[in-house]
């Protein structure tokens, strides 16, 4: 065994080209899985004990006001396990080149839900204390006992900074985690009667029991509060910090399986192509080997060791370079994405077993299947070279005219391929995969980079004014210097398709609101009709929903107690980010449901007039939130920055191991030709010539591999696509000319670098050795 292994690394040393791009090969598929894996159950380890120890919410319930005898009195009701009272408003504060909005709470006494993770400094005890989020702190330069100024309810409030620090409740501030415009701050419950003339909340927070129906307990306490000021309530899921970082996780979950998955699929094709014919090349080497008495089963057990070799460094080298490249990556995206205090994304030494189990695995099978033929063989009848192949004329040859004016080199070239048609096929099929891997990794990179684009498609307006809850549509006013104006209204639903319920967003605008645009699978616009909805591509795909279906849709909003409805489906909308159904006022109307605008879509007469506008809704007391173009440009960037880091590297991987796949295959096929080759160098045959003859052949498989891989390509890319998309988010899932252009010029770039690199190994055939090689 001891021979058998030093044979092993004499083989390694003598194609150490070869064996490196086995290792690359290997380390790719390696690199995600640890990197992926890594990102997907660390972050979902974390969140279910960072919400475990800081009780987020289950259900948070807002009145108008509620004083504290009858918060407590809401404790009283069936399914709620401990219950908060604390007072929210909004508060602004300027600067000189911007303003930031704050969303500042009160900390109930003995708080236990939704209780702040402190940074640094303590928490507001006083009245003229306060805790202010971290990230926003950072942004502006506050410090520990700083003074700092907030305008809220018409009032100047001054307070000295006791603390610093993060909530569970808003790991997701907004879109784009902008910690500069938005902040969240916590004061004493003492402090409430300076801004509110008075000791009330206006927000019960709820911890359910667990297992309990929320929808149940909300309309529990709807019933109970009907002689309260009762405004509106919001179950955790339907928070939009919850469900931003729980559609996260899902996403990670269903890329951690379906990339490693896509890239260990193809190694294995690789590695079973190249190892059976690593084996078959040697069949003189194994007829010696059981002259001299080895055993089948330690020649099987000497070629299985290359494989596991491979994949025991290719495992740990790609484990590595994922600890030191992808971990950091994801860390950094990870604190842009989300405020989760104390979050580490380590690799687990554990992450390196299943590279090196599976890429083993596929190697012992080939070298079994490829080996057990020549076993079965003796030894004399190994030690022989294979009979020549008969060759029968080519097509080509019987027509006429046609064969004769061919050059002797192409002839050659010609013959060699359809000799070797098996061989042919399979150096076909590397070259194949690794056309097909490129075209699915640039395809997929320029999905992403539509989905960024498609945000400011759609929305084309100036401004978005979002109002507070409860503000009656009557009181609102409208400065001059408007274009264009819009109402719209979002409810909270639920899609429901037999026995399958998914959470929705349901928005209700004018169908003469051409400051919203909505587009069909092929980029043609749609509009808006009084007798139907609007249905995402991405839930029509889901639960197969066609246009003129009837599908039903489950209001939840608690007052609207459940109510469910019936609605045609007027045509399917092409929506990559944030999907939702959309149906007009009239149509709404014939539910018996009313429509009162929640928010106003702008469209200003010039930049000068926006300004004025703009100022008008920021001092409005009505007004909540103001989104403008700058916001819809920085989520697309947002969106671009935070992804195209995996798909870059997915793109890099996909050159190496393209790259890796026909280095591999040529270097074998030269080493099966050495006497062929050796004879042409004794004919006289110039070096630059026969390199010229393997160039060409090369070039002729991997036109015939790309030709194939085309059609490939298109079906591989659709079920990726389709296993990274769900109900809430869409990805394009058509290739354009150019991907698949540079797709296949990066696959014949590839087969030329291979071929300058094997030039070396063509100069080193040894003419007597492999001529005398049978003998």
């Amino acid at each position: 065994m001891k021979k058998l292994f030093l044979k092993l690394l004499r083989d390694i040393r003598q194609s150490i080209g070869q064996f490196i791009a086995f290792v690359l090969v290997i380390a790719v598929g390696a690199f995600f899985y640890a990197g992926l894996v890594t990102l997907s159950d660390n972050l979902s380890a974390y969140t279910k004990v960072y919400f475990k120890e800081h009780n987020l919410s289950d259900l948070n319930v807002y009145y108008s006001q509620i004083s504290k005898d009858d918060a407590a009195g809401l404790s009283e009701i069936e399914g709620i396990t401990r219950i908060e009272g604390r007072y929210t408003f909004d508060a602004m504060q300027a600067f000189e080149d911007n303003k930031a909005s704050l969303t500042v709470h009160s900390i109930p006494v003995n708080n236990e839900i939704n209780s702040p993770t402190m940074i640094e400094g303590r928490f507001p005890q006083k009245k003229d204390e306060i805790l202010l989020d971290s990230h926003y702190a950072k942004e502006h330069q506050y410090l520990v006992g700083d003074p700092i100024s907030i305008s809220a309810n018409e009032k100047i409030l001054t307070f000295t900074i006791s603390g610093l620090g993060e909530n569970v409740e808003h790991a997701k501030k907004n879109e784009i985690q902008d910690h500069k415009t938005y902040g969240v701050a916590y004061i004493a419950e003492e402090t409430i009667p300076e801004i509110s003339d008075g000791l009330f909340y206006n927000e019960i927070m709820i911890d359910a029991q667990d297992g309990y129906d929320i929808d149940k307990l909300g309309q529990s306490i709807e019933a109970q509060s009907k002689a309260l000021s009762y405004v509106n309530q919001i179950s955790k899921e339907r928070t939009f910090s919850y469900s931003q970082l729980q559609q996260t996780i899902h996403n990670n979950k269903l890329m951690s399986r379906v990339i490693p998955l896509v890239l260990y699929m193809i190694e294995a094709i690789i590695l079973f192509l190249t190892m059976s014919r690593i084996i078959d090349s040697q069949r003189n080497q194994v007829g010696i080997m059981k002259a001299l008495g080895v055993k089948n089963r330690s020649i099987m057990l000497h070629y299985m060791g290359y494989p596991v070799l491979v994949g025991i460094i290719g495992s740990i080298l790609g484990c590595a370079i994922a600890a030191i490249v992808f971990i950091p990556l994801i860390t950094a995206s990870n604190a842009r994405a989300y405020s989760l205090p104390d979050i580490t994304f380590s690799l687990s030494l554990f992450s390196v077993i299943p590279p090196i189990i599976f890429s083993s695995a596929f190697g012992i099978l080939s070298c079994y299947l490829s080996g057990r033929v020549i076993l079965q063989e003796r030894a004399a009848q190994a030690m022989r070279p294979k009979p020549p192949k008969k060759m029968k004329k080519l097509l080509i040859e019987r027509i006429p005219g046609i064969w004769s004016h061919i050059s002797y080199s192409y002839k050659l070239i010609l013959r060699n391929i359809f000799l070797n048609k098996q061989k042919a096929l399979a150096s076909s099929v590397g070259v194949v995969v690794s056309t097909v891997l490129l075209i699915t990794a640039f395809g997929t990179q320029t999905a992403l980079q539509k989905v960024a684009d498609q945000i400011e498609e759609v929305n084309t307006y100036d401004l978005r004014v979002d109002y507070a809850s409860g503000t009656a549509s009557d009181t609102l006013q409208q400065p001059a210097g408007i274009k264009n104006s819009y109402d719209l209204s979002t409810f909270p639903v639920e899609f429901i398709k037999g026995d399958d319920n998914e959470n929705a967003t349901l928005v209700v605008t004018e169908k003469e609101n051409n400051l919203i645009h909505f587009f069909d699978e092929n980029d043609n616009r749609i509009t808006l009709e009084d007798n139907g909805v609007l249905v995402p591509q991405s839930y029509a795909d889901n639960y197969h929903i066609a246009e003129g279906d009837i599908i039903q849709i489950k209001f939840t909003a608690p007052e609207l107690a459940n109510k469910t409805a019936d609605m045609k489906v007027l045509q399917l909308s092409t929506q990559y980010s944030n999907p939702s159904f959309y149906i007009t006022p009239a149509y709404l109307k014939s539910f018996d449901i009313d429509y009162n605008p929640t928010s106003l879509l702008v469209e200003a007469n010039s930049s000068t007039d926006l300004t004025s506008v703009r100022n008008f809704f920021e001092q409005d007391q009505h007004v909540d939130t103001i989104a403008d173009k700058n916001d819809l440009k920085q989520s697309a960037q947002y969106i671009l920055k935070q992804n195209s880091f995996i798909f870059i590297m997915f793109i890099i991987c996909a050159v190496i191991l393209s790259f890796g796949a026909i280095y591999t295959i040529s270097s074998i096929n030269i080493y099966e030709r050495n006497r062929e080759l050796a004879t042409l160098k004794v004919l006289g045959y110039q070096k630059n010539k026969i390199n010229r003859l393997i160039f060409f052949e090369n070039i002729i498989l991997t036109t015939f591999a790309v030709i194939v891989a085309l059609p490939i390509s298109g079906y591989m890319y659709t079920i990726i696509v389709k296993a990274l998309s769900s109900p809430h988010q869409q990805i394009p899932d058509k290739l354009n000319i150019f991907i698949i252009l540079v797709s296949v010029i990066l696959a014949y770039l590839l087969t030329i670098l291979s071929n300058l690199l094997l030039r070396r190994k063509v100069t080193k055939i040894n003419m007597i050795e492999s001529l005398k090689s049978i003998e």
